[in-house]
């Protein structure tokens, strides 16, 4: 008879343990949070490279956007207002009959940088002029540049050819929600304005003339700053997540926590990039028509009449609304598509 052939002995089947995966949200109050647990991956472009791709989105769809910046200027026009021009010929009168020396040979130069400054200041008390209503409106305005330049982006990138009319109508649909998650920004600069206060005070009392106070002084003052910006980044990605069909605000506040998780140092430098990036190009833009108004109404008279620095001050606003926009966005599209790989 013919053996049966034995059959190897099976092997033990061995329980594989399911792999540890970090919590989402790993912080827990009273713990140390681990390195390893809240440390996550973002690959993005350098500050020159990204701001350079923003740059190229906006200009490839140039048109509809100098348009939304054009309805900007129109609104705020009408219903805020626009720097006076008699206070920025009085302040320039006032720098030429008590401050002819006291920039030396750089005098034109030096009054430039003096009204640049003293515009953009006299730019943000217009809305206080005009009282409560005012600064509503600057809000209400800027939340439609933001929603409007959020949709039209999205559409554009998906390959839509969409016109600046279906985003005026069609944006503002999540304008109540953007409103919520703006009054909690207002929450979150309550430390900003605090550096502001103290600053003031410090100024007044001439705290800001000792050597040890004043540094500890500004360590303060720069903390709370920091503190602001830290918990605006994460509002900034709920601005746009809210955007979205059906999102709630709150919902898109906590979607925008697990974004910007083991993140947000990173994000919060390309913020600050992006104030550099405003202010930079308000000073390459602003700075020399000052001086040219500066001297050209030297030569004549009657252009002191010619609201020139209230006009760009007005359209450098509106680009800069889209600017911001466009950038933040396209950000969180970066940090989107890095979640994705």
């Amino acid at each position: 008879m013919a053996q049966k052939k034995s059959r190897p002995a099976a092997k033990p089947r061995v329980k594989k343990e399911p792999v540890k995966q970090a919590p989402l949200n790993p912080h827990h109050s009273f713990r140390i949070t681990r390195r390893r647990d809240y440390k996550r991956p973002l690959h993005l472009p350098g500050y020159w490279k990204f701001t350079s791709y923003v740059a190229k989105t906006l200009w490839q769809y140039r048109k509809t956007f100098l348009l939304l910046a054009l309805v900007y200027s129109i609104l705020t026009a009408i219903l805020i207002g626009i720097t006076s021009q008699s206070a920025y010929a009085q302040l320039t009168d006032a720098l030429r009959s008590g401050g002819g020396d006291i920039f030396g040979g750089w005098q034109q130069f030096g009054q430039a940088l003096v009204l640049f400054a003293g515009t953009i200041g006299s730019s943000f008390s217009v809305q206080n002029s005009s009282g409560g209503a005012g600064t509503l409106y600057a809000v209400m305005i800027a939340l439609m540049v933001w929603l409007t330049t959020v949709w039209l982006l999205r559409n554009y990138l998906a390959g839509q050819a969409v016109k600046l009319r279906d985003g005026l109508y069609s944006s503002a649909a999540p304008l109540f929600a953007t409103y919520v998650l703006a009054l909690v920004i207002l929450v979150q600069l309550i430390p900003l304005a605090l550096a502001f206060l103290g600053y003031s005070a410090a100024s007044t009392t001439g705290l800001l003339n000792q050597g040890v106070e004043a540094m500890l002084f500004w360590f303060a003052a720069g903390g709370l700053a920091l503190l602001s910006l830290y918990m605006v980044t994460r509002t900034l990605f709920a601005m746009i997540i809210v955007t979205l069909p059906g999102m709630y605000p709150f919902v898109a506040y906590n979607r925008a926590r697990d974004i910007v998780l083991g993140r947000r140092t990173r994000l919060l430098l390309r913020a600050i990039w992006l104030m550099f990036t405003i202010l930079f190009g308000w000073i390459v833009i602003l700075l020399p028509i000052i001086l040219i108004d500066v001297i050209i109404s030297g030569w004549w008279k009657w252009f002191e009449n010619v609201p020139l620095i209230p006009v760009t001050v007005l359209v450098l606003g509106a680009l800069t609304a889209v600017w911001t926009a466009g950038y933040i966005y396209l950000l969180y599209r970066k940090v989107v598509d890095n979640n994705e790989r």
